[in-house]
């Protein structure tokens, strides 16, 4: 404890001397359009220096950062400034308002709880302080309430006028490739035709429809053939066709919020028309088109002889006379190297044909073949005990050949268990005109 000795005269009593305050300056940029100000976050911090020179405060340290402190605990800067309080480093903060510290009740009570602790002595504003006594912390959690009940008043405020909006027909977000947002205040959130990319993205819906063309036909065409950019200047992704081509602001509605339920009528320009737009809907689905979380057995583990792109696969579903469909997979050059390679497809069987012809000639992680050879076989014998009641006779690796072990998870195996097994290969293994050849691994 830091003390003086008494006047003369008085009490010869120990008197507690004022703790010595050292400030951190934190600057943190408004993240929220509604509270543009008109002094920048530079200029803020300018003013702040000038007023700890000014009234003689010693400033040990300065920190900014531009997260909105609408949520608890998701500032770094200030979760760092709250843990060197802590520690000891400075026992004040100097910052423009008591609404940079925080606008949500959580930081509010850290702070109120760092002042009760005596780690924090004063907090500095460039109007006003409050320092480590109840009736200015009793004012600071009033200032800090008050942020607190703006917030949440903008939020209602903008959901109900984005609600407004939408029942009006009007889109409140970024407009859809193919369209541009109106700029001008008095038409806020409509949406007009963008002239150049829209007839390309009614040429999109009219290809799968009408020529049966299928989203990565529609995306390599995009992409290489006429080199399509989006207002940003980036060229369209393959999900992003697939967004495009199931979005049905296209012929007109739209919903909002995503999956609420709630649909509205548009007041844009419709770019097709809705018997188009359920004719691509009807092809999409007749294709089984997979996108998300699917995994065929070999690609990303095999590349093009001809190119070195890495090898991709896709689905094709052929009727049969019986009234079937038979699926066929097919794998070919990816094109990520060269998109002109026009190496041959290989379809699925054929490709595990060749790879069990070559097994002679292919370089295993040995060790690692045992290892699921192991859990198989320990599958296998839990399931004889458990279930049929069979006691196992002890097999382990040494009764199989490892190789046979291989050649039956490429026939019969799961796409995991052909991925996990291509994955213990060491030669790279290339397809060259639909042959599949055998590069050994490094060393050997």
């Amino acid at each position: 404890m830091n003390t003086i000795q008494a006047p003369v005269g008085f009490p010869a009593k120990q008197i507690q001397a004022p703790i010595k305050v050292k400030y951190c300056l934190y600057a943190r940029k408004s993240t929220e359009s509604e509270e543009r100000q008109v002094l920048s976050i530079d200029s803020k911090i300018k003013e702040m220096l000038q007023l700890a020179e000014r009234e003689g405060l010693e400033v040990v340290a300065m920190k900014r950062e531009s997260h909105s402190a609408k949520e608890t605990g998701q500032r770094p800067v200030f979760n760092e400034i709250v843990e060197e309080l802590r520690a000891g480093k400075y026992n004040g903060i100097l910052t423009w308002a008591p609404d940079r510290i925080s606008r949500n009740a959580g930081d509010l009570g850290r702070v109120v709880d760092l002042m009760d602790a005596g780690m924090l002595q004063d907090i500095r504003t460039f109007s006003q302080g409050f320092r480590n006594n109840p009736n200015e912390k009793f004012l600071l959690t009033i200032l800090g309430g008050q942020a607190k009940l703006e917030n949440d008043n903008r939020g209602i405020n903008v959901k109900r006028g984005l609600r407004t909006r939408v029942e009006m027909g009007l889109w409140p977000g970024v407009a859809p490739v193919g369209y541009r947002n109106q700029k001008l205040m008095d038409k806020k959130c409509q949406v007009i035709i963008d002239q150049e990319r829209a007839p390309i993205i009614k040429k999109m819906f009219e290809k799968m429809a009408y020529e049966k063309w299928s989203g990565r036909k529609i995306h390599h065409w995009m992409k290489f053939d006429l080199n399509f950019k989006s207002v940003g200047n980036h060229n369209m992704a393959l999900s992003n066709v697939f967004r495009t081509l199931e979005n049905p602001f296209y012929y007109g509605v739209y919903e909002y919020p995503k999956k609420s339920g709630n649909w509205y009528q548009g007041k844009h320009e419709p770019i097709v028309s809705k018997e188009l737009y359920d004719a691509v809907q009807v092809q999409m689905k007749r294709d089984n088109i997979v996108r998300q979380g699917h995994e065929f057995a070999f690609t990303k583990l095999m590349v093009c002889g001809k190119c070195g792109s890495g090898i991709s696969a896709e689905e094709k579903y052929k009727p049969r006379k019986d009234g079937t469909t038979k699926r066929y997979i097919y794998y070919g050059c990816g094109r990520s190297k060269n998109h002109t390679c026009h190496s041959k497809y290989l379809q699925e069987d054929n490709l595990i044909e060749q790879l069990i012809s070559l097994l002679d000639q292919i370089d295993f992680n040995t060790l690692g073949i045992e290892q699921k050879f192991e859990d198989e076989l320990k599958r296998f014998n839990k399931f004889q005990r458990g279930v049929l009641g069979i006691a196992n006779k002890g097999e382990t690796h040494a009764d199989i050949d490892l190789k046979t072990y291989a050649k039956y998870t490429l026939k019969e195996g799961t796409n995991e268990e052909r991925r996990e097994l291509m994955g213990c290969f060491k030669s790279k293994i290339k397809i060259t005109e639909g042959v599949v050849t055998i590069e050994a691994s490094a060393g050997n």
